[in-house]
């Protein structure tokens, strides 16, 4: 099977303000993001063969994306994978120009969520023969966070810290950047203190509900070269999907999560990853929950198994540390609008491999990753980029 790497190059890319955007509609986000990535990558909108629109709960069809860019009469697929949304829409753009199919296409995410009503994430379903207890996300989390220190040996006070520590991070890079939801410091004893959501989540440990788009241009590189000289090349594309494994079986052990295992190892090979924690200069993952966060660390091969509060403790993920993680805020700071957080998330790679990322920008930043996660646990779909500085 032939990898992606090197075949296919982001050229543009643009990112609204995340937040609670009342003035603006899904169409406007449309219109910011993708007109700052159609500037930014020095085309013009005629110039877009074909596109990729990925929103969960805000339009029908590719028509949302046409009607706001009055693009004409091109192919346009509305893509939905859950919290996956947005990398989805990128991973489909990327392999139809690795395929040979288009030579200019168009990635777009973007989400109304605070028009639902709802507080968290909608949770609406089709009729089916579950009989269930309602289980909002920080519950189903919540689970994770518990089955963890039991399986390792951590008292409630070190869980609790190794969370906090985690939120006062992200919290403390959200402050540096200007197009982030939350933009506040906190501190340790507040996170630790804070409101119980779902025991033992807290509120810090909690991502809000936001707004937002984001877009990326996604050409060959040999048309990129044509346009800058500082594109950013593709190295790895993973993506894959659970069948509910973990919910069927009595020894699923919540202490990991097989769809980020599996994600990484493909994208891994395909980028030609042999040590992740030594070779990856960046990682924005989905820190849904602070709890997320931590095993992904140890799921990405960032940590050994049970040794990621050590790593937390020691600062390695944070911006100064041996493998940043989060340098926007992550979903904690930056926000999580669901059809958009995929493509913010590169956004935040494309701009730390340009050294453009301003106050949070990092001495070294040549391979980045991103990684999402849409679900609960046991039954996940996982969506993982890799990419890197033009050759």
């Amino acid at each position: 099977m032939q990898g992606i790497r090197d075949r296919v190059a982001v050229v543009g890319m643009g990112c609204t303000k995340f937040g609670e955007l009342w003035d603006n509609g899904v169409e406007d986000l449309i219109v910011d993001s993708s007109f700052e990535a159609i500037e930014d990558a020095g085309i013009e909108p005629k110039d877009i063969q074909a596109a990729w629109f990925g929103t969960v709960m805000s339009g029908m069809t590719g028509q949302v994306l046409t009607s706001a860019l009055k693009l004409e009469y091109i192919p346009v697929t509305r893509v939905e994978n859950a919290c996956c949304t947005a990398t989805e829409a990128f991973r489909n753009a990327a392999y139809a120009v690795a395929a040979g199919i288009y030579d200019i296409a168009l990635a777009s995410g973007a989400e109304k969520q605070k028009d639902t009503g709802f507080a968290g994430l909608g949770a609406a379903g089709g009729v089916g023969t579950f009989v269930e207890a309602p289980s909002p996300p920080p519950v189903q989390f919540a689970l994770a966070a518990t089955r963890y220190a039991h399986h390792y040996g951590l008292s409630y006070g070190e869980l609790k810290t190794t969370l906090a520590r985690i939120a006062v991070k992200n919290h403390h890079n959200g402050t540096l950047c200007p197009r982030a939801h939350f933009q506040r410091e906190i501190t340790l004893e507040q996170a630790i203190n804070a409101p119980m959501i779902a025991w033992p989540l807290g509120l810090f440990d909690c991502c809000g509900v936001s707004d937002g788009g984001a877009a990326a241009i996604i050409t060959t590189p040999e048309i990129a070269k044509k346009l800058k000289d500082d594109y950013v090349l593709i190295k790895g594309l993973g993506l894959t999907v659970g069948g509910m494994q973990g919910q069927l079986q009595d020894w699923y052990d919540f202490v990991h999560f097989e769809e980020n295992v599996t994600a990484a190892k493909v994208a891994y090979n395909d980028a030609g990853i042999k040590n992740p924690r030594k070779e990856i200069d960046l990682a924005i993952v989905h820190d849904c929950f602070t709890i997320t966060e931590l095993i992904i660390m140890e799921d990405l091969e960032f940590s050994p198994r049970g040794k990621a509060p050590e790593d937390v403790a020691a600062g390695t993920f944070s911006l100064e540390g041996e493998l940043p993680v989060n340098t926007d805020g992550g979903l904690k700071c930056f926000g999580h609008p669901v059809g958009a957080s995929g493509l913010r998330m590169i956004y935040e790679v494309y701009k730390q491999l340009q050294g453009k990322a301003e106050k949070r920008q990092l001495k070294k930043a040549d391979i980045g990753l991103t990684q999402n996660l849409g679900g609960r646990p046991g039954s996940f779909t996982c969506a993982i980029s890799i990419l890197g500085k033009r050759d």
